[in-house]
């Protein structure tokens, strides 16, 4: 199956899934390739009827669902693993052709997408509670976990797929039902990964999506709908901010992983090979359109030009060019208006004194932004201070731990840092000292299943993946002690 019979077989203008059905609204979006500026489906824009539909459909299931035994929860979601690993070629055409992926990265994301399937098929059966006595006597507690209820979930393009079943897998093995509002720019994967947890046997109305232009009316039908009991959501700190503005009316169960802005230190001892290497994947894994892609580089001066030669070397022979192009290693960014702020900045940049160092070629047509290294730019540089999800790469350099710390503390969300291996607990150290820190090795480092994802400060609250804790709510039950201490339950646990 091509790419476009792919497209064709999700039927895009019916794409609002409510309730095991596929249905049509009264407008469609575009969705393009970024590589050609094509428009390559028409797809159903979901309203706050829409909305509401859906959350009247996940909670009609969320009762039947909830009371599924775990077993039978996890062996869908295992089912929805071996799925999407055999539909990886399927999965990875659609993310290539709406998000701009070379292929390399769409098949690996394919693969991390659906381990969540199986980490969570895992997990589904390993619910924990807590028994005790309680300090005065006379009593005892149960304590027991129960599902939240509906789950709005709204995710970002960037991982069209992860970001998906990252939200979707726990919140099916805790026993909640979900909405979920994909983004814009790439409906076509959420929509392939819905019908294929259909495929599964997940029951009618478990799982629902709404796309939409209009993700304001959607995600605040759903905020104000007292049915829905959770809000999942990835994407901007100012949108986040929002979002937390309007659950704080309810006060509702949020988990929010917001924007960083990753800085990659270069410490005088590091091995600068091993540098090169980790920076070149910490930053371009996904055309470096990644939340957790190093974002600007802090490089000790005695090594600094060592490096930047090392790494702008690099930098200049990535193949840049359309996922259709095999060898493309990175590919356009998702839209004309990334593209337009990725060039305004470096262009801003530039006028303030930076110089493009080094810089790859790239096509005219599409979306493109040619990966760029740029150096002396000043420490209040905006391209310093913002995320930028491009394959633009500041350079700053210092003498001091004193001036890197000065530069870091600005707005440090993730901290990947390189050193050799000898000098490990130095970066360790420092980012023990620090609320807002990832640690990667000379490696990169790379999102995996085991710890819990959370943001901290402006990156977000709650934590995604590791448990299902963010989906689930402790119910505490009550027992009074008899004469022969056999407890009769008082307050038990109920079924949601």
């Amino acid at each position: 199956m091509n790419t476009q019979d792919a497209i064709a077989a999700l039927d895009p203008k019916h794409g609002v899934f409510i309730d095991g059905r596929a249905l049509g609204t009264d407008s469609t979006f575009d969705v393009y390739d970024p590589a050609t500026q094509e428009v390559i489906a028409e797809v159903s824009d979901g309203s706050a009827a829409e909305a509401t539909d859906a959350v009247t459909a996940a909670h009609s299931a969320f009762r039947d669902w909830a009371a599924t035994p775990a077993r039978i929860r996890a062996e869908m979601l295992r089912r929805a693993f071996d799925l999407m690993i055999a539909d990886t070629d399927r999965l990875a055409a659609l993310i290539c052709i709406e998000n701009g992926k070379p292929q390399a990265d769409a098949r690996a994301e394919v693969a991390y997408a659906a381990e969540f399937f199986r980490w969570f098929s895992e997990e589904a059966v390993r619910t924990d509670g807590a028994y005790g006595d309680s300090p005065g006597g006379g009593t005892r507690t149960i304590v027991t976990h129960r599902p939240v209820g509906v789950a709005a979930l709204v995710t970002p393009w960037n991982f069209p797929a992860a970001m998906a079943t990252r939200k979707i897998a726990p919140a099916l093995a805790a026993g909640c039902t979900v909405v979920l509002k994909p983004a814009a720019e790439t409906p076509l994967t959420a929509l392939a990964i819905a019908k294929l947890l259909a495929a599964a046997g997940v029951p009618d109305g478990v799982v629902n999506v709404v796309p939409t232009t209009d993700a304001n009316c959607v995600v605040s039908t759903w905020l104000s709908d007292d049915r829905v009991r959770k809000i999942s959501f990835t994407g901007s700190t100012g949108i986040g901010r929002m979002l937390l503005k309007q659950a704080a009316d309810r006060v509702l169960n949020a988990s929010m992983e917001l924007g960083g802005n990753a800085p990659f230190v270069v410490t005088a001892d590091a091995d600068i090979a091993a540098a090169v290497e980790g920076a070149m994947i910490a930053k371009f894994r996904g055309g470096g359109q990644a939340c957790t892609a190093a974002n600007r580089f802090y490089v000790h001066a005695s090594v600094a030009d060592e490096f930047a030669a090392r790494f702008g070397g690099a930098t200049e022979t990535l193949r840049v060019g359309p996922a259709s192009d095999p060898t493309s290693q990175v590919g356009p960014l998702v839209s004309a208006r990334a593209a337009e702020g990725v060039r305004a900045l470096i262009a801003q940049a530039t006028a303030e004194g930076a110089e493009i160092a080094h810089q790859a070629s790239a096509p005219a047509d599409g979306w493109y932004v040619a990966p760029t290294l740029l150096t002396g730019v000043r420490p209040d540089a905006a391209i310093l201070r913002q995320e930028v999800l491009a394959r633009s790469l500041q350079l700053w350099s210092g003498t001091t731990k004193m001036s890197c710390s000065t530069g870091l503390t600005t707005r440090s969300t993730v901290l990947p840092r390189t050193s050799t291996p000898a000098a490990y607990k130095k970066p360790c150290a420092s980012a023990s000292r620090s609320t807002r820190a990832w640690l990667g090795s000379t490696a990169a480092s790379c999102p995996i299943l085991r710890p819990p994802s959370a943001g901290r400060s402006k990156a977000g609250s709650g934590a995604k993946a590791a448990g299902m804790g963010c989906v689930s709510s402790r119910r505490r039950s009550t027992s009074a002690w008899t004469s022969n201490d056999q407890a009769g339950i008082v307050d038990g646990p109920r079924v949601p």
